[in-house]
């Protein structure tokens, strides 16, 4: 099976990222072309709620990675742009295939983020 690619897009710059193979990320992928305002929460992440709610597998990663796309419950959407340890549960929906210059693109505040087909 064919990995699907979006892209994600900040700014002037744009990050290819590979979909999870899973029914989020399918319905996620329906969505899409979408922009978002994304807020920054704890310096390593920026959040939004989607309009509706996506199927869930939650599980906790113990460890979450720069480049991470997951769904935190089933509507709240989480671009994670440093690499900590969660205790938390998500749903992953996919990842930043090179993540470089991907946290200096989001920055430290709100952005605007699109996400598209590739």
């Amino acid at each position: 099976m064919e990995t699907t690619k979006i892209r994600i897009k900040v700014g002037s710059k744009t990050f290819t990222t590979a979909l999870a193979g899973n029914k989020s990320a399918q319905e996620f992928k329906k969505m899409l072309p979408l922009t978002l305002q994304m807020a920054d929460h704890l310096r390593n992440e920026k959040h939004t709620d989607l309009s509706k709610s996506l199927p869930t597998n939650s599980s906790n990663p113990a460890t979450i990675h720069n480049g991470d796309l997951m769904l935190f419950g089933s509507r709240t959407l989480v671009l994670f742009y440093k690499t900590f340890t969660t205790t938390y549960r998500y749903t992953r929906l996919g990842k930043v295939d090179d993540t470089s210059g991907y946290a200096a693109a989001l920055g430290s505040g709100t952005v605007n983020v699109t996400f598209e087909l590739e």
